[in-house]
């Protein structure tokens, strides 16, 4: 009897250390791994079926975080794509206002843009147009709450529906990015930016004026070209407009890792504070964000779908597609020059989720 317990033991212990190939490279097959769903289907019916896999985890009322896209962005998420899933949840589609000028900085024209972009089938409710709330951050080490829409508190769950992409100054724009900036208050929001300034190189300056038409506090000047750090916010959108690279984000790996940091932690913020699935769109994938209104061409064709109940296999499972298809290490890094591996690691060191997971495709 001893020999057979000891036969078991054994064959337990080798059952618990055996890998399994995930995204090209061993992996425990342990409970460490997340279940992230994929589909190649990026359409309504796509939508519904891969929310089938995550949907006993939503519950109550139900908020879809969603961005709207900014003026003149023809990248951003096509508005049909979410709408069965919403009108299913009887759900509101929510977001939060932006620190800079534009149509999307005051709750009124912010929904009516929502509007002019297709999404009239459900309520919208703009997050902060009562004003904020303070969450806890219950981990970070660059704060101690997160200024975010006091709305939020109304829900039971956010279903944060993103378009996975690039970003000029976090390097990705996935569910976490959605979750911590698309959450935060313009408080918030200039709060994580803050101290992150982009430097210039006038020898690449063609005076298009793109920079100073969508520079949201007027902080640029042009012949020479400069910026006022005295009113810049860093929200980066100079980074992404200029077409030459005369104006790109600073060399200070110091700087990123902290803006990246601030990122995470009002992140964590916010899926503490109301329970959270993630979708990730993996279609036009830009580098920079749907912010923008002159964005760059995808640099990828449209891939497919993910889903998790996990926000950071979500964002890296999206990432390792991209990167696939685009066949390089990091492809973010390539094509805009920041990481956005820095949000998953730091993610993942305050508990919010496994950059190691377990791939479903959903299609087989």
């Amino acid at each position: 009897m001893k020999k057979i317990g000891i036969l078991v033991t054994v064959a337990c212990l080798f059952m618990c250390l055996t890998t399994m190939k995930v995204n090209g490279q061993q992996q425990m097959t342990d409970k460490t791994l997340s279940d992230v769903y994929f589909t190649k289907d990026i359409s309504p019916e796509g939508v519904m079926k891969i929310f089938n896999y995550i949907k006993k985890n939503v519950k109550g009322k139900v908020g879809i975080k969603i961005h709207f896209g900014e003026d003149g962005n023809q990248y951003r998420l096509p508005a049909n794509l979410v709408e069965p899933l919403c009108k299913e949840l009887n759900a509101t589609l929510v977001e939060t206002n932006v620190a800079y000028t534009g149509r999307r900085g005051k709750t009124a024209t912010h929904i009516q843009l929502a509007k002019d972009h297709g999404y009239t089938f459900a309520p919208i409710d703009i997050l902060d147009s009562e004003g904020e709330m303070n969450a806890p951050v219950k981990k970070g080490s660059n704060f101690k709450v997160a200024k975010l829409g006091s709305h939020l508190k109304d829900y039971n769950t956010i279903v944060y529906f993103t378009h996975f992409k690039g970003h000029g100054s976090a390097g990705i724009g996935g569910s976490i990015k959605n979750a911590s900036m698309g959450m935060a208050s313009p408080n918030g929001k200039k709060e994580m930016h803050g101290k992150f300034f982009p430097v210039v190189d006038n020898s690449k300056c063609v005076v298009c004026r793109r920079c100073v038409e969508n520079c949201p506090v007027g902080a640029i000047t042009l012949n020479p070209l400069s910026i006022d750090k005295t009113k810049c916010i860093g929200c980066a959108k100079c980074v992404s407009t200029c077409p030459n690279g005369a104006i790109r984000n600073p060399e200070d790996k110091e700087t990123t890792r902290v803006f990246l940091e601030r990122l995470v932690e009002y992140a964590q913020a916010a899926i503490d504070e109301v329970p959270s699935v993630y979708i990730n769109i993996i279609m036009n994938v830009s580098p920079t964000c749907d912010c923008g209104n002159h964005p760059k061409k995808p640099f990828v064709g449209d891939i497919g779908i993910v889903a998790s109940t996990d926000i950071v296999a979500a964002d890296k499972a999206a990432y390792d597609l991209v990167n696939k298809a685009k066949n390089s290490k990091d492809a973010f890094l390539d094509v805009e020059g920041i990481s956005g591996m820095y949000q998953l690691e730091y993610a993942e060191k305050l508990g919010m989720g496994n950059t190691q997971y377990h791939l479903i495709d959903i299609d087989k």
